[in-house]
């Protein structure tokens, strides 16, 4: 496999307020269809702010607004499908929001726990992030970079859907690992 060329380090400490850049940031998601293979997902349309304090990571918080019917699967059916009430009921239920409620860090990794609202229901959800690195772009913005992933159970927010499968098992797995790459601009 290969690996991407090295991350950049244009500032030292990260510490200060962010907007994340929904041109350059993926959420996604990963969920097994059919038992035998992967689907991908992402949403188009998205805002955040992060304020991130190297020093006190627990002063460090997180917001996002996702709007549901951006989903993109890259098939229009299943698109429209996940808009429905059997999935996120976009029409109802027009933003997924994150919030978090504690932050730690650990080296380059951070812990993000926070309250994940899908479909009018809050379970907390806690993520790990690496921190990929940080940026001077063309235009005169710092940039940073986080990865992160954690895998949940769709049925927490009732996204319980699915349908039984002749040969065993069903159509939608359980478990959706939910994907983040995020580039965030400092704040002037």
């Amino acid at each position: 496999m290969t690996e991407f060329d090295a991350a950049t380090t244009a500032i030292a400490d990260i510490t200060g307020d962010y907007t994340i850049d929904p041109a350059h940031t993926r959420l996604g998601f990963v969920a097994r269809h059919a038992m035998v293979t992967k689907v991908r997902g992402q949403f188009h349309e998205f805002s955040g702010t992060a304020r991130v304090d190297t020093a006190n990571p627990a002063a460090s918080k997180v917001d996002l607004a996702i709007t549901a019917a951006s989903v993109s699967t890259g098939n229009a059916d299943r698109d429209g499908h996940l808009q429905s009430n059997d999935f996120f009921g976009a029409q109802d239920n027009p933003q997924i929001t994150f919030s978090s409620t504690d932050v730690s860090r650990d080296g380059a990794t951070w812990t993000i726990t926070g309250d994940l609202t899908i479909k009018g229901t809050t379970k907390p959800v806690t993520i790990d992030f690496d921190e990929v690195g940080s940026a001077q772009d063309p235009f005169g913005n710092t940039r940073v970079g986080f990865e992160g992933s954690t895998t949940v159970k769709r049925s927490d927010w009732g996204l319980t859907f699915n349908a039984a499968l002749e040969t065993g098992g069903v159509l939608v797995s359980e478990k959706i690992t939910l994907e983040f790459d995020i580039s965030a601009i400092k704040n002037a």
